[in-house]
């Protein structure tokens, strides 16, 4: 009876355009469109940092040591232009007016401070809000002081080497997975978590909602079937929904990276292949299917409760803020997966994906978060039932 609810309830929810506009058009077209604007805009920026023309101005001699190398850097470095300043005043204002990005000030005795070996002072001035700026005048500046600092050693007398008594290497011991995991693994559990919950949406409201405004549901009630099964055949839908969303964000991921070829870095292509293999989309879903039939568990008593689809909708709608901000928390670095955040439904799963991407789930922690997540969807089920089973809130 209850498989006879759900064919009805699917064949129904199918025939909405609405519905499978949200459940199934969306979420494929949402990854690649992400990561073609995100590829496309890295690499706009990319290029045009490339060309970019930096305007320098400079407070000082033009005969200063600074400005002569500066001048002789190659365009290699970036292409640049040096206009003088006959102050700080007049240097500071055009940057504000972007006739220039990088100010130099230079103090008036800078020869001198050269001339005895002692560290010349330079102030940069720039504007922060320019992306690039600065990394750019740190280049410039970096290299030019080690020429210096090389011309120094030679007028010196000394050997580079005999200046550094500890030379320190540093060894990244993280696998290209844990680092994809770690750094970047919070954005995949976040689409997830958030296309599961609109998945979610739009079935309940129509199942139990639309059922109360086109007066239907009062036949359906007057069947010799038992209302827990009329709730589970419906409720079966609505999760159904849910991971079909989260299902096909998923494959909007595959289609970006395997048929549109947007990630054309290999060694980045070969561990993506490795993350994505059969083990972790089962495990993904061990975690997917609880936290949706929690989702459709909150849902269903504010369906049942509210008298229109408006007014469903103007409920659940600010839900999915409070539902999916927990989801957040995977953006945050330092946040792990530990006996206490595996007891924070909705945190929980996202921070088990991050693991599970980066290869250091712990099996016992992911067996806490499916648990609570399982105690929660129970919890769920049970308040959808009891609320359905009211006769005030069945009938408008």
């Amino acid at each position: 009876m209850i498989f006879t609810i759900f064919k009805k309830e699917l064949k129904d929810t199918l025939r909405d355009k609405r519905t499978l506009i949200m459940m199934l058009v969306i979420p494929v077209l949402i990854f690649p469109i992400i990561l073609n604007v995100f590829v496309g805009i890295s690499a706009s920026f990319s290029e045009e940092a490339a060309k970019k023309t930096i305007k320098i101005g400079i407070v000082g001699n033009e005969d200063n040591y600074v400005v002569k190398h500066m001048e002789e850097l190659p365009d290699e470095m970036g292409k640049k232009e040096i206009t003088f300043y006959k102050d700080t005043l007049e240097l500071i204002k055009a940057i504000e007016l972007d006739s220039i990005q990088i100010g130099m000030y230079f103090v008036s005795d800078f020869k001198k401070y050269m001339a005895e070996k002692t560290p010349a002072p330079v102030s940069i001035y720039f504007n922060a809000t320019d992306m690039g700026i600065k990394d750019r005048a740190e280049l410039y500046m970096s290299t030019i002081e080690d020429i210096a600092t090389q011309e120094r050693y030679v007028a010196m007398n000394l050997k580079e080497s005999e200046l550094r008594p500890i030379e320190t290497s540093y060894n990244n011991i993280a696998s290209g997975k844990e680092m994809i995991g770690k750094l970047a693994g919070g954005i995949l559990p976040y689409i997830f978590i958030a296309f599961g919950f609109i998945g979610c949406m739009y079935p309940a409201i129509d199942l139990f909602t639309g059922e109360k405004e086109r007066g239907t549901i009062e036949t359906l009630l007057t069947t010799p079937v038992l209302r827990w099964q009329i709730l589970f055949g419906k409720m079966g839908v609505v999760v159904l929904s849910g991971l079909l969303a989260a299902s096909c964000a998923l494959l909007g991921l595959f289609i970006s990276i395997e048929v549109l070829d947007i990630v054309d870095n290999e060694e980045l292509l070969n561990i993506i292949h490795g993350i994505l293999n059969f083990k972790f989309i089962i495990m993904l879903y061990a975690l997917l299917i609880p936290l949706t039939v929690f989702f459709a568990g909150v849902m269903i008593p504010i369906a049942v409760y509210a008298k229109s689809f408006k007014e469903a909708q103007s409920i659940i709608t600010p839900l999915n803020i409070v539902m999916v901000l927990p989801a957040m928390v995977g953006f945050f670095p330092g946040i792990e997966l530990d006996g206490t955040t595996a007891l924070i439904p909705v945190v929980n799963v996202v921070l088990a994906t991050k693991e599970l991407i980066a290869g250091t789930l712990d099996m016992g922690l992911l067996a806490l978060s499916f648990a609570v997540m399982i105690g929660l969807a129970v919890v769920a089920v049970i308040v959808s039932y009891k609320r359905f089973d009211k006769e005030t809130n069945i009938i408008i």
